[in-house]
């Protein structure tokens, strides 16, 4: 007869069963009273950074409906935030700047700098394109560029992006061998180096 008091006893394990074992290696959902398959992941919210809910797709499309990440924040914290943001959070110095002239120092922020920069960044890229497209083309590269299929409005991207795209579709090593549009490769070759001598691609 068996001494259900003996310590010997505390230490018997029974197997666990199939379902037993599936249930402790998938997650459940962990929305109150479901028990499906918890695979979605939904943060917990502003103080809990990288910590995550798992729900049914069911109970993470409801929680992504309602969830407010600004939630319980007033107005003025929002907006300071979201200003944090253009930093990515990081800390930020005034920088000062010196006015020729005005014998006085002017502090400019960080993000204004930035955004001047940028600014300066879009006005020289536009004025480059629009300089391309009045660029004169003479009688050889407009050949090249129609032997591509382009014309002189193409600015260097674009014709690198044709000439490999041409290649690829008429390189034999690329076509089980079919040499029988080799001459159009080869003159498709000739006009993008002409193209690269005289900038142009």
């Amino acid at each position: 007869m068996m001494n259900l008091n003996s310590p010997l006893f505390d230490r018997i394990r029974s197997k666990p069963n199939a379902e037993e074992v599936r249930a402790e290696q998938e997650p459940v959902c962990q929305h109150p009273a479901c028990r499906r398959k918890g695979e979605f992941r939904a943060p917990k919210g502003r103080d809990h950074e990288g910590e995550f809910y798992l729900f049914c797709l069911e109970h993470v499309k409801e929680y992504n409906q309602s969830y407010n990440y600004f939630a319980g924040m007033t107005d003025a914290a929002v907006q300071s935030y979201q200003k944090d943001a253009l930093t990515g959070h990081r800390p930020t110095w005034n920088i000062s700047v010196t006015g020729a002239g005005l014998g006085a120092e002017s502090k400019v922020d960080a993000a204004t700098l930035l955004r001047a920069k940028l600014e300066r960044l879009r006005r020289a890229r536009e004025a480059a394109a629009a300089e391309a497209r009045v660029r004169p083309v003479g009688k050889a590269a407009l050949k090249a560029l129609e032997a591509l299929g382009l014309d002189e409005t193409a600015d260097k991207a674009l014709v690198r992006r044709r000439f490999k795209e041409l290649a690829k579709r008429l390189h034999p090593d690329l076509n089980e061998g079919d040499r029988s549009r080799e001459e159009k490769l080869r003159a498709i070759i000739d006009a993008y180096n002409y193209l690269k001598t005289v900038g142009l691609a």
